[in-house]
């Protein structure tokens, strides 16, 4: 049987892979022609203009899979379960929309890196789905 402690810590390092293709694909952004010009002149090449609102909300975004994985390792065993059940369909529902309509809005050889952080991001989100719904019942009742 496993470990409690173990599934704990593999939840958290998924949350934390998670992020780091969030950050890759903010990172390769940068290197597009043009992209860093649109930043300056406050614009977000298929969003629109630069404004606050949408800055906090990329910003929750990019807060949630750390915190997430600082969770993973603290809380107790049925709140985590639930809290990696839903934050995990959310992100995986994300990943598996939101990559292909970036990618459909702007095909281009430069952005080929979205289908694999996309296909990355999916398939970690939904490994945190998959293994906190596999999490034993008799353990989440052990808190």
């Amino acid at each position: 049987m496993e470990d409690k402690a173990f599934r704990k810590l593999r939840l958290s390092v998924l949350w934390l892979v998670y992020e780091c293709g969030a950050i890759t694909s903010s990172i390769m952004e940068l290197w597009l022609p043009g992209f860093a010009e649109g930043l300056i002149a406050g614009e977000l090449e298929g969003i629109g203009q630069i404004t606050p609102e949408l800055i906090l909300t990329l910003t929750i975004f990019l807060l949630i899979p750390p915190v997430m994985a600082f969770l993973s390792l603290t809380l107790k065993n049925s709140i985590n379960r639930w809290a990696n059940i839903i934050a995990g369909t959310v992100f995986a529902g994300g990943a598996l929309i939101l990559g292909p309509v970036i990618f459909l809005a702007q095909p281009s050889a430069y952005e080929s890196y979205v289908i694999l952080v996309g296909i990355v991001e999916f398939v970690v989100a939904a490994l945190i789905l998959w293994y906190a719904w596999k999490w034993p019942r008799q353990e989440e009742n052990k808190d």
